[in-house]
């Protein structure tokens, strides 16, 4: 009898962004030595996939998230504790990492150069920094269109809508750490049908629930529960995902435009 697939791994396959951050990820995160310890912080809206998927590339994984909402899950699904970094202080000793990521929390956070020191503090020096948030160009077309569906930063639980690459960079080098590689990713098609299913779980399946808590907005289901409770809307989209995957192949028409999710791969300084 074959072992049934965990749920977040499901999602994550469905999930347009995700395996395009995933691939970013991968050409960065090469080479991991069996011994090196890595270290993934993310910030409330991670259900443990990401962090599966990451673990695959070899290494010894540590994680910590920033909210406590999808923890106990996140724990079960790894078999591995996954650390509270409340007040944005990351549970663990100076220089301890060769290989620290932070996926989506700058842009949750009230003083981004905060969890950038400690992103810096807990890796040892000359190991890899690698920072993901979205792109905080607000020209962008896409971003103007969410702000005209009131799909603001507060609808995604952010302090900001992002980062530019410049921004991004400078923030980190304030902190020590050199900028070594960029990316960008999820242009403008895929940001639109991303933008689709948001707008649907954020307006009309979760329309009225905690209005009032922007901390913890959820743009798409985080839990288990919170799964189950859209699971119809969610299995027509898994019957429509393989038109949604097509139409995020129009990226490739827009090769020398900027993504709406920016990475930075750099090196800490000594």
């Amino acid at each position: 009898m074959h072992e049934q697939t965990p749920w977040q791994l499901k999602m994550f396959r469905k999930g347009l962004k995700k395996n395009l951050r995933l691939k970013s990820l991968k050409r960065y995160l090469i080479d991991i030595g069996d011994d090196e310890r890595c270290l993934l912080a993310t910030c409330g809206d991670n259900n443990g996939a990401m962090n599966y998927f990451l673990r695959e590339l070899g290494g010894k994984w540590s994680w910590a998230d920033l909210e406590d909402t999808c923890i106990a899950e996140m724990s079960e699904l790894l078999g591995d504790p996954v650390h509270f970094a409340g007040d944005e202080q990351l549970p663990f000793e100076n220089d301890y990492f060769d290989r620290v990521i932070a996926i989506d929390v700058h842009e949750h956070v009230d003083n981004p150069n905060n969890i950038t020191r400690e992103l810096r503090r807990v890796t040892r020096p000359g190991g890899q920094v690698i920072v993901t948030v979205p792109n905080g160009d607000e020209t962008k077309l896409a971003v103007r269109i969410k702000h005209a569906l009131k799909m603001t930063k507060e609808a995604y639980g952010h302090t900001r809508v992002g980062f530019t690459v410049s921004q991004l960079q400078e923030l980190m080098a304030n902190n020590r750490i050199t900028s070594l590689d960029i990316d960008t990713y999820s242009r403008f098609f895929t940001e639109m049908l991303e933008l689709s299913i948001n707008f649907l779980y954020v307006k009309v399946l979760k329309k009225g629930e905690r209005e009032d808590e922007a901390e913890h907005a959820e743009i798409a289901p985080a839990t288990s529960e919170q799964l189950k409770n859209v699971g119809g809307s969610y299995r027509l989209y898994s019957l429509i995902f393989p038109i949604y995957w097509v139409l995020s192949r129009l990226d490739y028409l827009l090769p020398f435009t900027e993504g709406y999710c920016v990475l930075i791969a750099g090196r800490r300084d000594t």
